[in-house]
């Protein structure tokens, strides 16, 4: 939750070695010997070469011995080698059964006049005569034999990436591998879960007197919550304390398009860990294979199905002593198979919730380390500011500060740049490119102070922070709304509120231009969507009392999801009539607090003219102008 493990850059460790491409290895083998083959024939070139030395016939030889020329000869076999009196050397032949002298005398050569030169007789023999001799047959037939034998390899290759096809491509993190070590004190918030999890730490390091007392600990473990909470680095953490071997892989590793693959790899990587107990396998994004079974797809063979079972199967051939804890992350339990979650299994379920303000503080100081900041940056009021972000918003907040410092050549990162951070992460970034036309902007400007007048003046609305229309991300413009504390239950009120409040740009729209545009698209769709879970969902409507018409979740189908519908007609237009009173009312209450107050809406819209922006200080500045007192945390309902 303060480190984001999908970011972690730590090294892991394969379990197996992944077979690389054939085609691949079979160039690469290739060429490796076409390059052996012409070093071999060069080195055949280097032993055989003679440096072109001149050639004479034994009758020019014998002349120049008798001109008294010649003042070496050097004999191999039937090759003379003569060295002249201006140190030129030229080559000759004889026959090899016939003596030097012979064949010089044949020739008119005198004895007198053939010891006047230095004769060398060179007997050859050994293993670089015999090697020159029979390397135009010994090469050829070397070379062939290391291009069978490259080739005999890669079959070989091949084969054996077959075989290891099936195998588990989980990672490992080796206990004694510090850099890549996380414990509980690289995790910030999670209090209660640190505390569930810290059972499973002393259970694998010491199991002993959990035996002996006859408690058998989980076999599963189950992390729940939304995305960017910590699910994987409070695995990784539970590992780090316990110092034991930590297997990682996603479900969706697990599903290949041949059938039983997956089912092949959950064996190897149970079979893996067990042999390096004590050992975690955590298995992220389970959803992928442990969805409802029996939903009519794939039939009776689909893949993840057959992947599912033996992961069932292999929890119950756990036995207590086997020190091997399997942990699960998901941010989808409703869609986990009821197999999965029974007594044996994962039968434990560890719930992350979103931080709160003093946990997000503290994760804001773990991503503050090794951050150069200025005097004034305080992260209490960031983490104020902060309500719903994640551990991973929080750590992209904390690096989006520091690229904006960066890249306006600061050497620290001061408080506005967190603050402009924050805007970025929540909407996207500024697009300063996006302009707009006079009129278009004047528009922009009514619209959010619509939107920031309505939730000034209504109590049960959250506080206004700030007012752009600068474009950031799909938006022309936001209004940047937050509450005093972080709440766990909202009220009936305040979704009245936050319905008129959303339509606050679209009633200033129609009443001040008298006409409509595309802007309030978005504030429509949500506040419509707010307004109909009050009905179906939560109990909130007078005329259809405390019903739930609709679940939380959907089916899914095909990859999108399906609300089935479980009320009558009559019922679902009772439904849209509730709606449509909801929104008709907010809209009734936004446009009475628009006509009331109308000179303060031309004053904010003006200045969001002029500046483009108004901070939370300056626009209570105007409310306090005008008459009206903003809201204090005391006041919160």
């Amino acid at each position: 939750m303060s480190k984001q493990s999908k970011k972690n850059n730590s090294k892991k460790v394969p379990l197996k070695n992944i077979p690389q491409s054939p085609r691949g290895s079979f160039f690469g083998n290739f060429l490796i010997s076409i390059l052996v083959l012409f070093f071999v024939i060069s080195i055949y070139s280097l032993l055989i070469d003679n440096n072109e030395k001149e050639k004479i016939s034994i009758s020019e030889l014998a002349g120049s011995i008798m001109n008294g020329e010649v003042k070496k000869i050097s004999v191999k076999s039937g090759d003379i080698e003569a060295t002249f009196v201006d140190d030129l050397i030229k080559i000759s032949k004889k026959e090899e059964n016939i003596s030097l002298a012979e064949t010089l005398a044949a020739y008119g050569v005198t004895p007198e006049q053939l010891n006047k030169v230095e004769v060398n007789i060179n007997q050859e023999g050994g293993f670089l005569y015999w090697l020159i001799n029979l390397s135009p047959i010994l090469f050829p037939i070397l070379f062939i034999a290391v291009f069978i034998w490259f080739m005999a390899k890669q079959v070989k290759g091949a084969g054996m990436q077959a075989f290891s096809f099936g195998q588990s491509r989980a990672r490992l993190t080796n206990p004694d591998d510090q850099k890549q070590k996380v414990t509980f004190k690289d995790v910030a918030g999670c209090k209660e879960a640190k505390e569930e999890l810290s059972e499973i730490v002393d259970f694998l390091k010491n199991p002993k007197k959990f035996f002996e007392i006859g408690a058998r600990i989980p076999k599963g473990i189950i992390l729940m919550g939304a995305p960017g909470t910590g699910k994987t680095l409070l695995a990784r953490a539970v590992a780090g304390e316990a110092e034991v071997s930590f297997f990682s892989i996603s479900g969706s590793e697990f599903v290949e398009m041949f059938v039983g693959v997956g089912a092949s790899r959950v064996r190897d990587l149970f079979q893996v860990a067990k042999k390096a107990a004590p050992a975690i396998i955590f298995m992220d994004e389970i959803d992928a294979v442990g969805r409802v079974r029996g939903g009519g797809l794939g039939g009776g063979n689909d893949e993840r199905e057959q992947t599912l079972n033996q992961i069932l199967v292999e929890m119950d051939g756990f036995e207590p002593n086997e020190k091997v804890v399997v942990m699960a992350a998901t941010n989808r339990p409703d869609v986990l198979d009821p197999a999965l979650l029974r007594p044996g299994r994962f039968d434990r379920r560890v719930t992350i919730d979103l931080p709160d303000r003093s946990d997000r503080e503290e994760i804001l100081k773990i991503h503050a380390k090794e951050k150069p900041f200025a005097e004034d940056v305080n992260l209490t009021i960031i983490a104020e500011r902060t309500p719903g972000f994640s551990g991973a918003d929080l750590y992209s907040l904390m690096n989006e500060g520091a690229i904006l410092a960066a890249r306006e050549n600061h050497k620290k990162i001061s408080q506005f740049d967190l603050i402009r951070s924050i805007e970025k992460v929540m909407l996207g970034p500024e697009r300063r490119s996006h302009i707009l036309s006079k009129k278009e902007k004047e528009i922009a400007a009514y619209h959010e102070a619509g939107h920031a007048l309505v939730a000034s003046i209504l109590p049960y609305a959250d506080p206004v922070h700030k007012i752009s229309i600068i474009s950031r991300g799909k938006a022309a413009g936001y209004t940047l709304k937050l509450p005093f504390e972080d709440r766990k239950l909202q009220s009936k009120n305040e979704f009245l509120d936050d319905i008129a409040m959303s339509l606050g740009g679209y009633v200033t729209e129609k009443l001040v231009f008298g006409d409509l545009t595309t802007g309030p698209s978005n504030d429509l769709q949500v506040s419509t969507a707010l307004a109909r879970d009050m009905v179906t969902k939560y109990g909130m409507s007078d005329t259809l009392g405390p019903v739930a018409l609709e679940s939380s979740e959907g089916k899914a189908l095909f990859g999108r999801g399906v609300n089935e519908r479980e009320y009558s007609e009559k019922v679902g237009s009772s439904i849209d009539e509730e709606v449509s009173k909801i929104m008709t009312e907010a809209q009734s209450k936004a446009e009475k607090i628009i006509t009331e107050h109308r000179t303060i809406l031309d004053v904010i819209a003006k200045r969001l003219i002029e500046t483009e922006s108004i901070e939370r200080d300056e626009f209570e500045s105007i409310l306090i102008t005008n008459g009206i007192s903003p809201k204090k945390k005391e006041e919160t309902v």
